[in-house]
């Protein structure tokens, strides 16, 4: 099974790439070998990141590309690369609005002509499109003021969108990102991660969310694009189960983002059958987490996987302690009033705060299959900080606070991140995890054990009491981590 992985802004830890650098290299030396998620570390125009005006730089407050190379002669380094979208403040898209049809970055974008030949959309096939904001077109001012060019614009909170969707199917689109391949392997990045990539196939008379079989088009040639230069991808899908396994049957790894909201609901709910029914279903090649920089998921992720009862009470239990949500405005499952597409709170917050619960939820994560991924700020144990929320006015910035130097030392110290320290070493570590898996959970309690040869590593976790035991071998012998 994989190694732990990190995922973090470029300025979340200490101020920026930098300060990072140092950190892996100091006190979070060997904790992290299956490398270091670094969020969007480009310029960009908004979405913290995730509206990016350039791939070929790296935002000077953050540092330069050396700093990514420093990084990645290390550990491996995992960049997105926003497939969907790039900033409406871009050389390409200024340059379309600038020169209309004679830019040479024209075709990079979706005017409803691509779809509609009338350029008029149909307001029944818009009713079918997955939305994520309340219209999928923004429409912008061109540069002499005389008119107007209105383009698809999946995402984005403003209006119009900072965010302008891509042309997958452009010839142009593709020459661009793959210059971009090109100068990600310059700078020793392993890995991307395919940001938004259920998005990027606009066909009439469907949902416009991963279409297929386009969408496995695209991906398999991007896939083969990034091999050729060294790299490989992790799709980024928030999608139900099925879609998951048909990623995973054709060899992506892909996200779980199911499990954390069923570890929550198993924890708040003290019922674990949801969580285990689940346990056994999913592909074992995914990437595992608990929380995120965009929160704890819900739909679609969790659709048909518990009753909507479990669902509204493990919500009610966040909400209670200071959660907020992001709301879906389409593709609810059928029938179901739950309208919340992702619990904005860390994991600890989302838990009352009940470290031993918090500590539990951990350790299932790092005895799943697949590769786990510690977001920084669970990692140091933080809670939801409602100055990031009040400065950002984004409700996902209450998980997303900025640690001081000072700061991370201090939650390096503390007793719970050790105990979090000491498991991520463990699943490292020990030989047992190359081996097979067995999960097991009836009521309260939750087992999962993993046995290679003599090697042995067990947990067994009670939802009622908060209370977990480690067995594993040392050598021949068999011990108790005692956290």
């Amino acid at each position: 099974m994989g190694k732990a992985q990190l995922v973090c802004y470029p300025d979340s830890l200490g101020g920026d790439l930098k300060t990072l650098n140092n950190l892996l290299q100091g006190a979070l030396s060997g904790l992290f070998p299956g490398g270091v998620h670094i969020l969007p570390p480009y310029p960009s125009s908004g979405d913290r990141g995730f509206a990016p005006i350039s791939y070929d730089l790296i935002d000077p407050a953050f540092g330069t590309w050396s700093d990514i190379q420093a990084i990645g002669s290390s550990v491996g380094v995992i960049l997105d690369l926003m497939v969907n979208h790039i900033s409406r403040r871009s050389e390409y898209f200024q340059d379309f609005l600038a020169k209309g049809e004679a830019s040479p970055y024209a075709d990079m974008f979706i005017q409803p002509e691509k779809l509609w030949l009338d350029g008029e959309p149909v307001q029944t096939e818009l009713d079918q499109v997955f939305l994520r904001r309340r219209s999928p077109f923004s429409t912008y001012p061109i540069a002499d003021g005389t008119n107007t060019v209105t383009v698809w614009t999946t995402f984005g909170q403003t209006e119009p969108s900072e965010q302008i969707d891509l042309d997958i199917n452009s010839p142009v689109t593709r020459e661009v990102l793959k210059g971009l391949l090109h100068n990600y392997q310059r700078n020793a990045v392993t890995s991307l991660r395919l940001d938004a990539v259920g998005y990027v196939v606009k066909k009439r008379g469907t949902s416009c969310f991963f279409v297929e079989p386009e969408i496995f088009e695209f991906m398999a040639w991007i896939r083969d694009a990034a091999a050729q230069s060294g790299m490989s991808i992790l799709p980024e899908v928030h999608a139900p189960l099925e879609i998951q396994r048909k990623l995973a049957a054709k060899g992506y790894w892909t996200y779980d983002f199911a499990t954390p909201f069923l570890v929550l609901g198993a924890l708040v709910n003290h019922d674990v059958s949801h969580l285990v029914d689940y346990l056994r279903m999913r592909p074992s090649n995914m990437v595992t987490m608990l929380d995120c920089h965009d929160g704890i998921p819900v739909y679609p992720d969790v659709f048909g996987l518990a009753s909507e009862d479990h669902i509204q009470r493990t919500i009610d239990y966040a909400a209670v302690h200071g959660a907020n949500f992001s709301r879906l405005l389409s593709a609810r499952e059928p029938g179901s009033i739950i309208d919340v597409h992702q619990i904005n709170c860390t994991f600890l917050s989302a838990l009352g705060g009940n470290e031993d619960a918090f500590l539990a939820a951990r350790a299932i994560q790092l005895f799943l299959p697949g590769i786990p991924q510690i977001y920084y700020v669970g990692l140091l144990a933080g809670t939801n900080c409602y100055r990031s929320l009040q400065e950002q006015q984004d409700g996902r910035a209450v998980n997303r606070k900025n640690y001081s130097l000072q700061e991370t030392a201090e939650a390096l110290k503390s007793p719970l991140v050790l105990k979090q320290m000491e498991l991520i070493r463990m699943r490292n570590g020990h030989p047992a995890f190359d081996g097979e898996c067995r999960i097991e959970g009836t009521g309260a309690e939750l087992k999962i054990s993993w046995n290679k040869g003599f090697h042995r590593c067990a947990l067994s976790v009670d939802t009622t009491s908060y209370t977990m035991h480690i067995d594993y071998t040392s050598q021949a012998d068999s011990r108790m981590l005692n956290l």
